[in-house]
């Protein structure tokens, strides 16, 4: 008869880890994209109101409708604890008359529910389609740090200086999933859409630049809308 080897039971056990959607920061530090959702339940993610969010298409669905009006910006926060250095790719689309939504990275929530810091911008077009904005920023200029299209430099003062970047996000026709991949490492952060570099920030504002912070989703307040958000994969660096 063979042998069982003593290490199966922690190798199973490692397995259940690795494959669960309530993955922790810590143990996606090895280096490789691990899927933080599971595509089938909200396990591992949580939203101040629960109404607004469901599982749809094996996505990640925010829903704003005339019987349940979005009134203020809704997130989905991821629980697996707060990223610092970190590469995102995920899928999303967006209909209806707002299409305002975003990814919001290394952010502080406030009581309210409500982050402030940094998020890779979701809209039907213009410079907000793949910029950086800072959520309920406190900064002398405008949220916007960083448009589609350009690459800024904010120094220590908080003295903008943007140049073009060469190529723009566009977002795909009605129904059609959008490629997004976040980049983030020191002051330094890359967004692209759909395999283009459509934005690049070198923060280094004082008392600004955010380093580490929390992982979520919004549903923009407004009107009625529909974001989803699938094949979500974080790796830490």
């Amino acid at each position: 008869m063979k042998l069982r080897s003593p290490l199966a039971p922690l190798v199973v056990c490692l397995s259940v880890v690795l494959t669960s959607g309530s993955l922790s920061a810590e143990s996606l530090s090895g280096g490789e994209f691990q899927s933080i959702f599971d595509g089938e339940s909200l396990e591992g993610w949580k939203a101040r109101d629960m109404s607004y969010w469901s599982v749809r298409d094996g996505a990640i669905t925010g829903q704003s409708t005339p019987e349940n009006p979005c009134t203020s910006n809704q997130f989905m926060v991821w629980q697996g604890g707060d990223v610092a250095d970190f590469e995102l790719k995920l899928k999303f689309r967006v209909t209806g008359n707002g299409c305002n939504s975003g990814v919001q990275f290394r952010s502080v929530l406030n009581p309210d529910g409500l982050p402030v810091g940094y998020q890779a911008d979701i809209y039907q077009r213009g410079p907000y389609l793949g910029g950086v904005c800072d959520e309920l920023h406190s900064r002398k200029g405008p949220e916007l740090l960083t448009a589609n299209g350009q690459k800024t430099v904010i120094d220590a003062s908080g003295k903008r200086t943007a140049t073009n970047l060469g190529g723009k996000a566009t977002m795909k026709p009605p129904g059609e999933w959008n490629d997004y991949h976040i980049t983030a490492q020191g002051q330094h952060i890359i967004l692209r859409i759909n395999g283009v570099k459509c934005s690049e920030l070198i923060d280094q504002e004082e008392g600004h630049f955010d380093l580490k912070g929390i992982l979520g989703l919004q549903l923009r307040s407004g009107e009625p809308m529909t974001v989803q958000f699938k094949d979500i994969l974080l790796k830490q660096l």
